[in-house]
């Protein structure tokens, strides 16, 4: 149990630095963006609320659909299969 919440800590970090990288990108640089498909990689491999926070504090892609949308469901179905691991329901 301990290295899973370490392991949520870690990309919860990374998911933020990366996310408050792109903003800056979007307001100085054009080409040095950070793919939409590596922002979603990060919130499904378990930095999704650490994603939509930092999302939400610094005011960055709140206009797009598919993150405000995409990412709770993300949450979602990550609590869902966590339940299930920790309840032993769902195994590998």
């Amino acid at each position: 149990m301990e290295y899973i919440l370490i392991y949520f800590a870690v990309i919860s970090l990374i998911t933020c630095f990366v996310t408050i990288y792109d903003k800056k990108a979007a307001k100085k640089w054009t080409k040095h963006r950070v793919p939409e498909k590596i922002l979603f990689l990060l919130a499904i491999l378990g930095g999704s609320l650490a994603e939509l926070l930092t999302m939400l504090k610094i005011r960055h892609k709140t206009k797009h659909k598919r993150f405000m949308i995409g990412l709770p469901i993300i949450m979602v179905l990550q609590v869902v299969i966590l339940w299930l691991i920790l309840t032993q329901e769902f195994s590998f």
